[in-house]
Order: C-alpha cells, then structure tokens, then sequence
C-alpha cells in the first residue's frame, strides 16, 4: 500500500462517516476553513494538516476511486466513507510517517527547504573557491537571509561546507526511517544541479504521490532534529531561527483575542474590525481549540456544556446538527465551543 493511500485510510477511520471524503482533500491542503481546522483538532488528524498543499483534486480522486476498487472502504452516501474489513486489514499493516507534523510545521516547511537548499548551494560553491553561479532559489528573502546569517556564522567559509556536512551527517545517521536520499538527490551543490521531484521519484521507484509525502517528512524530521540539537550544531540552527512560532493561532484571531481580552463583546468586535459575527465567532472557536486556559463559561454555561458532550458521547458522533436535534437550547456557536475545547479529549 501506498503512504498516501494509509493517510487517507487513516483519515477516513478517525473521520467516523461523519465528514465528506473531500474533508480528508482539504486537511491535506490546508484549508484554512473553520471547518477544516476543527476537524484536524476534533479527530486527532492535526498531524496530516496542509502536508500536501499541491495534491490536486483530480489526483485525490484518482486515488480515492482505486481504494473503493480495492473494496477498502464504502460511500455510505453523501461522499461520506467507512473502512470495510480489509481496509481495516490493510491499515493495521501500515506504518504512517514517524515525524510528519502538519499543525506544527506546515506554514514554514517550503520555507525550510528554500533556506536549506540555498545554504548548501552556497558553502558547496565555498568549498570549491567558486564564485560564479546561478542561486537555486529565487526568493528574494531568502537570498537577504543568507547574507545576513553568512556575516553570523562563525565558522570559516572554505569549512562552512565540512561542517553543514557533518551536521547533517549527524542527523541521518540517528534514525533508522529516514531515507537522506529523498532531499539529498534535489539538493544543488559545485558542478551539481539537483534533480526534481519527479526525477528523484522515478530514481527511487516511488509513487510520486509517496516521494511527496517521504520528503515532507524528512523535512519535518530534520526541523525537529535541528531544534532538538540547537546548543551542538553550529550552523543548521539558523535554518530555524525565527521560523518556528510560539503559538498556533493566526494572525486575525489574535486581534480577537486582544480585544476580548479589553472587554469588548463580540458584537462590537464584529463592529470595530468590520468583519460578519461569523467570522469572530470562528476566532473564538480556534481560540478554544488552541489557548489551554481560555475559558468558554462566558458563552456557553456549565450545564450546557455537559449536557452537548453528553449527546456527543451518547450518539457517538461530532456531528454539529446531531447534537442540535437532541439540545435545541444550543446554537451552532456554542456546540462548535464545546466540542473545540473539549473534543479531542
């Protein structure tokens, strides 16, 4: 079986008939819907987020087509699936990606990678006393980076190549489930071009779809890695300074925040930042989802509370219009609350 194939069978089993197949397309995207981001939290798929940002749909269903052929898994209607016997069979025999971090790592993981391919373009040409070549990366930023972090480092430029080498050599050589050769065969060196996606892919004899999924989790191993390492390395942690954030909340939400924060209602929030109600009520939810002590008790009272995941477990189901039908007293908002603070649990 395929890597991606295991995802989207993993998908489906968290997912519980209770989201449409195209869930599973968007979470892999990265959809920034409040829909997709509570989903990710509520079926524990935070992991898989926005890991593949440029799967097509026509390939998505391509593949979703196939494992139906294979008989893995059933439409129970409304594009919604369940895993048939050997589906389950077939994903009790798989090993899902180790060190994918999609929540985590998504938004800085094409980042990494320009940073990375550039700094060894770079001390490679160091190395050889080369001076004239074209820069792999086109990114502007990240040309304005490098010289800044090249005056930084403090290493000697003609050993800059050795110790990057080492380094990396360091990080591989501790695990045994990374293949180094899904980055290192795109990787742009002295006289060397780097080969692409699809190249590296036909070398390996991978499914492209695969090779996608296998160099993304190398370089969600490799951040970790690095971070992990920070005070031993002497150049990769620069790959990750001011990369990595401090917490998981946009940028828009955080306005919310502060200004909740001020004593402003939701209502005159909507008002002072001209955005629908809906729209502040999605940061609210994505505040409960992913700040521990944000408490909800303002919006929905305890009773309630208990009474919504109390439904939630009885009918077994995150289904918002499920638990509506048996709590009329609730609305929407506040069952999406509840279940943003309390559904992953």
């Amino acid at each position: 079986m395929q890597e991606i194939e295991s995802i989207i069978l993993y998908c489906i089993k968290q997912l519980n008939s209770e989201r449409t197949i195209y869930s599973v397309y968007h979470l892999l995207n990265g959809k920034k819907s409040s829909q997709t981001i509570q989903d990710a939290h509520l079926f524990s798929l935070k992991k898989f987020f926005g890991i593949y940002e440029h799967l097509s749909r026509e390939s998505f269903d391509e593949i979703h087509h196939y494992m139906v052929e294979k008989n893995w898994m059933i439409n129970n209607g409304e594009q919604r699936y369940y895993l048939t016997s050997s589906g389950m069979t077939a994903l009790g025999n798989i090993q899902l990606p180790k060190y994918i971090n999609g929540w985590k790592y998504h938004q800085i993981t094409s980042l990494f990678w320009e940073k990375l391919s550039l700094l060894i373009q770079v001390v490679s040409n160091f190395a050889f006393g080369e001076a004239r070549y074209i820069p792999i990366q086109k990114n502007k930023d990240v040309h304005i980076w490098l010289k800044s972090v090249l005056k930084e480092i403090t290493v000697p430029r003609v050993e800059m190549g050795t110790t990057v080498y080492s380094e990396l050599n360091e990080c591989f050589n501790t695990v045994k489930e990374i293949d180094p050769s899904l980055v290192v065969f795109r990787l742009t060196g002295f006289q060397q071009i780097g080969l692409t996606p699809l190249q590296v892919a036909n070398q390996l004899k991978l499914d492209f779809h695969d090779y996608q999924i296998g160099f993304t989790n190398t370089l969600h191993y490799l951040i970790h890695k690095i971070k992990e390492n920070e005070n031993q390395f002497k150049i990769l942690p620069f790959l990750i300074q001011d990369l990595m954030q401090d917490d998981e909340l946009t940028l828009s939400s955080r306005k919310t925040q502060k200004l909740l924060y001020q004593g402003y209602t939701l209502d005159m929030i909507a008002n002072l930042r001209h955005l629908k109600l809906s729209t502040i009520e999605d940061h609210l939810v994505e505040l409960a989802l992913n700040v521990e002590d944000f408490s909800i008790d303002t919006y929905v009272d305890r009773e309630l509370q208990n009474k919504i995941l109390e439904v939630s477990r009885q009918k077994a189901t995150k289904q918002l219009k499920v638990i509506r039908e048996k709590i009329g007293a609730a609305t929407y908002f506040q069952i999406r609350l509840v279940m943003a603070k309390n559904g992953d649990r």
